[in-house]
């Protein structure tokens, strides 16, 4: 078994298809050349590889990976891909309102691109356009639904969102813990670990050089058009940075993101048992909290539910303990039986965790470093599955020198308020998601928040922060 195949179910069940597991990529082994070095095996890095093949398929381009690709959150998602419908109220503060609408019609391009790629490849990725719920899990979230509402509204696409009541709710997703919600036809839900391995592959087929086992060194701020490894220097024309999490601990990026940890369980299939609560049609569900659980079925009739907003890092570096951790699982398999009794007895078959990365606006950013010859994708804080794809145009069209309809997107050269100098940053990223986690907890079980706890969490906020 490949060794990316233990880090989660996703990766263990894409892995065990020939069509998904490939071919061993090599190690780099010796200095090289290349018209484009691209730093990371995930979505953003194979996405851009990709779009740069095909805008010039005589284009050399060579793809830098740590471990294997998909090792990272590419592999380990939940497996919702969206754009950005419901982000429509926060997006409008960021960047204003018509750029809010630019970046939501461009995240709807970025799903509809992603089904494209699937149906023109013949990739069986488990993809479903069915749309998502937004649900209110206590009666403390309600308030929290219509204040999303009230934000498409603003933004002009309230046509795309359906309110429901309680009953209505439950007659997708008959959950005990269900007080309201709404859908709404932004995307669906995906198998992460078919996708990038099946990307990976026809990144290999379009002629792009995959050298995977090969960490590199942080890239100089300078913005040298070098990277390094431990066995070769990869000279290129330009270099493309999309190791996601990975770069929170690198001097150019550590002061723009902070890390935090995201589980998942996963069941034994039990179809009959999705059947009695009438979630069939593989629709993905969220609450609305801030540490929020999100939830979806796959085509055996399992369920996979995540947790955010777990453990944080001190100085953003990720280690193991992002791939497991016992707190953020009982959490995980806690809200499975909370939200389905019927699943009290049916066995957790696997759980693994990754790092999510945030910064200050909670919302990614593109740039370059000095020199315009090393360009760089990263924040997408657990919503990067469509994203990723957007990005990865953004970024070829970036290195191919070309304007497009989306280099011109508001978070282009956009540079987000830095996180604080440690030790303030770690210690204090550690407490607000602790506290965030236990305010969720006293507002979903109709106890008061206590005044350190409302303090704490409260604090991003007035100094210029937005965690989510």
């Amino acid at each position: 078994m490949s060794e990316i195949a233990r880090i989660c179910w996703w990766l263990s069940e894409a892995m065990s298809h020939p069509e998904f597991a490939g071919e061993p990529a090599p190690t780099l082994q010796r200095d090289t050349t290349a018209d484009v070095a691209i730093v990371g095996g995930g979505y953003t890095g194979l996405w851009t590889a990709w779009h740069l093949k095909q805008q010039d398929p005589g284009i050399d381009v060579v793809v830098l990976e740590q471990s294997e690709c998909g090792f990272g959150a590419s592999g380990r998602n939940g497996g919702f891909i969206s754009g950005y419908t419901d982000q429509a109220g926060h997006l409008a503060d960021v960047y204003g309102l018509e750029g809010a609408r630019a970046i939501i019609a461009a995240g709807d391009a970025a799903v509809a691109g992603i089904a494209q790629w699937c149906d023109v490849q013949g990739v069986d990725a488990w993809l479903c356009l069915d749309g998502s719920m937004a649900v209110a899990s206590s009666p403390a979230q309600l308030g929290l639904i219509d204040e999303q509402l009230a934000a498409a509204a603003m933004a002009g696409i309230s046509d795309r969102f359906t309110p429901l009541g309680r009953d209505q709710v439950r007659a997708r997703c008959d959950s005990v813990a269900f007080h309201g919600g709404y859908v709404h036809d932004d995307g669906g839900t995906v198998h992460p670990g078919r996708l990038v391995r099946a990307l990976r592959q026809a990144c290999l087929d379009a002629g792009a050089r995959i050298y995977e086992n090969t960490a590199v060194t942080p890239p100089n701020p300078d913005g040298r058009a070098e990277i390094h490894t431990p066995s070769g220097v990869v000279r290129a024309g330009s270099v493309v940075l999309g190791a996601n999490a990975w770069m929170a601990s690198w001097p150019i990026f550590k002061r723009r993101l902070v890390v935090r940890g995201t589980y998942i369980a996963i069941t034994a299939p039990a179809p009959e048992l999705l059947e009695q609560i009438h979630w069939t049609n593989g629709m993905g569900v969220c609450d609305v909290r801030s540490s929020l659980r999100y939830l979806r079925t796959t085509p055996d009739g399992r369920i996979a539910l995540g947790v955010g907003g777990q453990r944080g890092s001190f100085g953003g570096r990720v280690d193991s303990r992002f791939d497991q951790d016992d707190v953020g699982t009982r959490n995980a398999v806690s809200a499975i039986r909370k939200f389905f009794p019927t699943f009290a007895d049916v066995p957790i078959e696997a759980s693994w965790g990754g790092p999510v990365y945030l910064p200050s606006t909670h919302e990614p950013f593109i740039g370059s470093l000095p020199g315009g010859r090393v360009h760089y994708a990263v924040g997408y804080t657990g919503h990067g599955v469509a994203p990723t794809y957007l990005m990865g145009e953004i970024l070829a069209a970036r290195v191919l020198g070309q304007d497009t309809a989306h280099t011109s997107l508001p978070f282009v050269d956009y540079s987000p308020r830095p996180w604080p100098i440690q030790p303030f940053r770690g210690v204090g990223a550690s407490l607000v998601n602790a506290a965030v986690v236990k305010r969720d907890d006293a507002l979903d079980e109709g106890e008061p928040v206590g005044a350190l706890t409302k303090f704490t969490t409260g604090l991003p906020a007035r100094l210029g922060y937005y965690i989510g």
